[in-house]
């Protein structure tokens, strides 16, 4: 029986058990003190040997990209654009001004003259020199899209035709415009290669069949419709060797070139010939079955041209087989896009046929600047001397081009909002698809469309966007007399379009 001692509650067994506790808990502390100053400071040296065993630490997961930057994991459906609020405030000038000005600064010799304004009103909001005559290089190219949309239309197509020809055993290969032929089948997707040679030789053999045809056929080349010299004497004979451009004919593959992926270096000299005997190739292929055969080589047909600017003669009895290109608004778009100089006098001489000039360099020139006339714009200071952009010998003001786009964007003819989506998108498509990726100028990335100009001593950036304040602005900056190769001269036209992006300029 355990003894307590008066109104003491605990037991002596337990009492003896902390006393004896309390006196091995004095005894031992130094030990415990020790143990503990040595397990602190094997720590550090167990975290720096433990990476030699464990192998590095893994990195930290990235966070999360932000939904609008991830892959859709369905198709939204189609919005399209909201229309533009009128009621959106305009930029005062002289914040604009104060804004643009300073970064329209040439790296080395020569000046930038510029123009922004107000889409909607034509109010000026930023003007340097925007009247004087100025060489525009490639953005020659908009007043080619305004002449050719207006005389042609955006629906419009060019025919090629196969004939028969002047004796027995020919056909004639006619070209009515299309310089975008491929060389397969015809591919309803493209523009390049939306008429195909392959599906104009099978519709050839079977225009022949159907007329009792066999034996041997004889291919001849009809290119009538363009006249004057295939060359123009203003463009420099290196650019012409570098493949800037190329002889002028009323039907060509791939734009003139042996290959559509390669843009630069040799083109074909005669673009008619080598797109005929491409043809003559593919009706051998596909008259073999038929028991036809194709004579070697092809020569040029002395007859009239059967196509033309009109769409081709598809109800000729002699017409054995057709093709026919992409619209007019789409070849519209691979011109500004691609900045295509060869399809850009292609579509010139168009443009001048379908206005009863002649198909010539001086017809497209005289039909080009009649049409920017006509359009409202005043034209009566311009000097062209080619419509692609390639010759120096050009002369048009910033302004003139701001009120193009001002025109293709505000304006009352729709026929013109269908070069819209031809101009490049800054970062992203066409000659733009490579810049806007600095610091200065990533804020204008997929905001600002511009057509770009470029030869040796010439920047020109034409184009439009929507403010900050939701404002649409048409612009037009335009380098002479630049530094050749001087880096800060396009990021200064880059620049001062974003600028305007970002622009809430009350």
């Amino acid at each position: 029986m355990t003894k307590t001692t008066g109104t003491d509650p605990w037991p002596d067994r337990i009492r003896r058990g902390v006393i004896d506790g309390g006196e091995r808990a004095r005894r031992t502390w130094p030990q415990a003190l020790l143990l503990a100053l040595l397990v602190v400071l094997a720590i550090p040296a167990v975290l720096l040997v433990a990476p030699g065993f464990l192998g590095p630490e893994p990195p930290a997961p990235p966070p999360a990209a932000p939904e609008w930057q991830q892959a859709p994991a369905t198709l939204s459906p189609h919005q399209g654009l909201r229309s533009l609020d009128a009621s959106a405030a305009v930029p005062s000038r002289e914040s604009l001004t104060a804004q643009v000005d300073p970064l329209l600064k040439a790296d080395g010799g020569g000046g930038f003259t510029g123009i922004v304004q107000d889409a909607l009103t034509g109010q000026v909001l930023f003007d340097r020199g925007a009247s004087e005559g100025r060489v525009p290089a490639s953005n020659m190219k908009l007043l080619t899209a305004m002449a050719a949309l207006r005389t042609l239309g955006p629906e419009h197509r060019f025919s090629t035709t196969v004939t028969a020809g002047p004796a027995a055993g020919q056909v004639v290969l006619t070209g009515g415009g299309d310089v975008l032929l491929g060389p397969g089948e015809s591919d309803a997707e493209r523009v390049l290669g939306h008429a195909g040679l392959a599906t104009l030789a099978a519709r050839t053999v079977e225009g022949l069949q159907a007329r009792g045809t066999t034996g041997e056929v004889k291919v001849l080349v009809d290119d009538s419709l363009f006249t004057g010299p295939a060359l123009n004497p203003a463009w420099q004979e290196g650019d012409v060797a570098a493949g800037e451009v190329a002889p002028l004919y009323p039907l060509a593959l791939n734009s003139a070139r042996f290959d559509p992926a390669v843009t630069t270096g040799p083109r074909p000299q005669d673009s008619a010939i080598t797109a005929a005997q491409e043809f003559a190739a593919r009706l051998r292929e596909a008259g073999a079955a038929a028991g036809l055969t194709v004579a070697a080589g092809v020569e040029r047909s002395p007859g009239a041209a059967q196509g033309g600017a009109d769409g081709g003669s598809g109800a000729d009895p002699a017409v054995l087989a057709e093709v026919e290109s992409a619209t007019v608004a789409q070849q519209v778009d691979l011109m500004l896009r691609e900045s295509d100089n060869y399809l850009a006098e292609a579509l010139g001489r168009l443009a001048a046929l379908a206005t009863g000039q002649p198909g010539s360099n001086d017809g497209a020139t005289a039909a080009v600047q009649a049409q920017v006339a006509a359009a409202g714009i005043p034209a009566d200071s311009m000097k062209l001397v080619d419509v692609c952009g390639l010759a120096m010998g050009n002369q048009v003001s910033a302004r003139q081009f701001a009120e193009v786009v001002r025109a293709m964007t505000a304006g009352t003819d729709a026929r013109l909002r269908e070069a819209l989506d031809g101009f490049p998108v800054a970062g992203l498509t066409g000659t733009l698809d490579t810049r806007y990726g600095e610091g200065t100028t990533a804020g204008g990335a997929g905001l600002v469309r511009a057509k770009t100009g470029t030869l040796n001593t010439v920047l020109a950036l034409s184009g439009y966007v929507v403010d900050a304040d939701g404002r649409l602005l048409v612009f037009s900056f335009i380098g002479n007399g630049l530094t050749p190769g001087a880096a800060g001269n396009k990021v200064a036209l880059d620049r001062a379009a974003t600028a305007l992006a970002a622009c809430g300029c009350r």
